[in-house]
């Protein structure tokens, strides 16, 4: 393929959707309805994906396809029919736009209140694209790193993608950060996120991070990425990888640790050998690569998938450390596995592979009180129930306190347990309160 930039790179978006569907033997009316579904949700994916990780062969049961292509059943029929009817008859583009929007209206765009809830202030004025949820965690959003080398389909922050001003969350004010973090020192972890901070290029991500090693009472860096599955060339061939691993090293020289937290979804994704020279460079500038995922129905939900990543991930050097629950947004429906599978699925990947694997936790929902964890099924005082503990509050105090939810086979998030054994869980009252005085 012709490159499309100095370094290779070359984006494909919905513009290429159908070329590309022409090549998985697509016929008109499936693309056309294919179409309908990226009218609402961001389709973006890039040569590499495309030609090096999807098996166009399978298409379009192979995994990789299903991880960045939209599918005609994400959305209800009724929505998919209305816009692929409004695409036939080549509607303008701002009919389509109001049909997309209501649609997107029903998608829950920002789930456990991105847009308020977790949004620091600086006396009564809001810190823009900064979230502190938990006491010692703050999270950031670049403004220049809004956007990824490719989409995943199963994204819960889709809606930063979507082109729509009043629902993205960013900022590139990062001496604003720097002075919050000094008022807080009860904050140690920094998390860069997105989209992916790594499509930044090395002169703007070090206007980041440079910063933020003056703050001394940070410990840790977090970078949120999916580079290394979707562009592991960006630390080993792009023109500035090897500017971007000597930033790399300047936070471990000054002391802290950079956490690499890597998203793998699938086996595949570190197959080709381009991804261990990345692997490699990122581990020899003193940096840790935590990896995790969501457990997707259709495209990892089996234990031997996830069993196969841990072990992959352990011999190249990185640390199991999440498996998370399909967020309550956007296709959930398509892609949510019951909370009841997710705990087998786990449980039988865990107990599969060795100690050293089982640095892993989950399955974990991000929810609006915290990271809720599903830690088995068991059966007390003669009912069947499910057993949790919070990993991360915002109440600390609620940390690794084990409580219980009735159990429920269809359940696939947190609001749709029922307390037992209790008239409610013991974080609401400590959301109620989060809430008012949001």
């Amino acid at each position: 393929m012709k490159e499309g930039s100095v370094r290779g790179f070359r984006a494909y978006t919905v513009k290429h959707l159908d070329d590309l569907l022409r090549r998985g033997g697509f016929s008109e009316e499936e693309r056309l309805r294919i179409r309908a579904v990226a009218a609402v949700l961001p389709f973006r994916t890039n040569a590499y994906v495309v030609d090096q990780l999807i098996d166009w062969s399978a298409v379009p049961d192979d995994p990789i396809f299903r991880l960045v292509f939209p599918q005609e059943d994400m959305l209800p029929e009724a929505d998919v029919t209305r816009l692929a009817g409004l695409l036939r008859s080549n509607a303008p583009n701002a009919e389509i736009q109001v049909a997309a929007n209501r649609v997107r209206a029903r998608l829950n765009p920002h789930p456990a209140g991105q847009l308020d809830l977790n949004v620091p202030r600086v006396g009564t004025e809001p810190l823009p694209g900064t979230q502190h949820k938990y006491p010692e965690t703050v999270l950031f959003f670049p403004k220049q790193g809004q956007t990824c080398h490719a989409y995943c389909t199963y994204c819960f922050r889709w809606a930063q993608f979507i082109g729509e001003p009043d629902l993205k969350f960013a900022s590139d004010e990062i001496g604003d950060l720097v002075g919050y973090l000094k008022e807080h020192p009860e904050v140690t972890s920094v998390l860069l996120t997105g989209g992916d901070p790594m499509i930044m290029g090395e002169p703007v991500l070090r206007r980041y991070l440079e910063p933020l090693l003056e703050v001394e009472q940070l410990e840790s860096i977090r970078i949120g990425s999916k580079s290394l599955a979707y562009w592991p060339q960006r630390f080993v061939s792009d023109p500035d990888a090897g500017e971007t691993l000597r930033l790399f090293s300047s936070v471990a020289e000054a002391g802290k640790t950079l956490a690499f937290m890597a998203h793998f979804s699938h086996p595949r994704e570190m197959e080709p050998p381009v991804v261990e020279a990345a692997v490699a460079g990122i581990l020899s500038t003193g940096a840790v690569i935590r990896t995790q995922a969501p457990l997707i129905r259709s495209i990892n939900d089996e234990p031997g998938i996830w069993a196969a990543m841990w072990r992959r991930h352990l011999t190249m050097g990185m640390v199991p450390y999440y498996m998370f629950v399909e967020r309550d947004t956007g296709p959930q429906d398509y892609f949510a596995v019951p909370l009841a599978r997710a705990y087998e699925i786990f449980r039988d990947a865990y107990a599969s592979v060795s100690g050293l694997c089982r640095t892993v936790r989950g399955p974990s929902m991000s929810a609006t009180p915290g990271k809720v964890c599903v830690d088995g099924v068991a059966e007390i005082a003669g009912q069947k129930v499910f057993v949790l503990h919070l990993i991360q509050a915002r109440d600390p105090e609620l940390v690794g306190r084990p409580f219980f939810a009735r159990y429920d086979p269809e359940a696939v998030w947190l609001t749709d347990l029922r307390p037992a054994f209790a008239d409610r869980f013991p974080f609401e009252a400590e959301t109620a309160g989060a809430l008012l005085s949001a």
